[in-house]
């Protein structure tokens, strides 16, 4: 979890492959109408993120009911959200990718054909509920080596 830019697609994917379990990309779960939102620097309201966690709680509660396993990537901005995806699996844990504005604005400026403009950076940190010390997940430092930051997740 984290904003746009935090890494979460990179590492998911890493970790995916070292638990040998399937990723998926929350974003391909985003309509087309959500899409053209960001994609025009218009920030997402929970109305408009209500079908999209739907459907991310739906495969998280079939992966558990398969017993399969899953790394997915979302933002998880509010603890709302979590709170639904966590109703999925109450095994569910989180992995908060964070890090410094500058840093994840840089990120963000340098990848090529991605429809999350920079300039939604402010408006998601301002959403973004932070990990409380209720809920199983870790935070993890997104200067840290990606590699590194899988090893914490897989160590917790």
């Amino acid at each position: 979890m984290g904003v746009s830019g935090c890494g979460k697609s990179s590492i998911g994917l890493q970790l995916a492959g070292a638990l040998q379990v399937p990723f998926l990309e929350g974003d391909t779960y985003h309509s087309y109408a959500n899409v053209a939102k960001m994609t025009a620097g218009v920030p997402l309201t929970d109305a408009d993120r209500a079908d999209w966690l739907l459907a991310l709680h739906k495969e998280i509660r079939d992966a558990r009911l398969k017993q399969t396993g899953l790394v997915l990537s979302c933002s998880s901005l509010k603890r709302r959200y979590r709170d639904l995806l966590r109703s999925a699996d109450p095994e569910l844990r989180f992995a908060h990718l964070a890090g410094p504005r500058e840093l994840i604005a840089e990120r963000m400026a340098a990848r090529k054909e991605h429809y999350m403009p920079t300039t939604l950076l402010d408006s998601q940190l301002a959403t973004l509920e932070p990990l409380q010390d209720d809920e199983a997940g870790l935070v993890l430092d997104i200067a840290e080596p990606p590699a590194q930051l899988v090893q914490q997740i897989l160590r917790t």
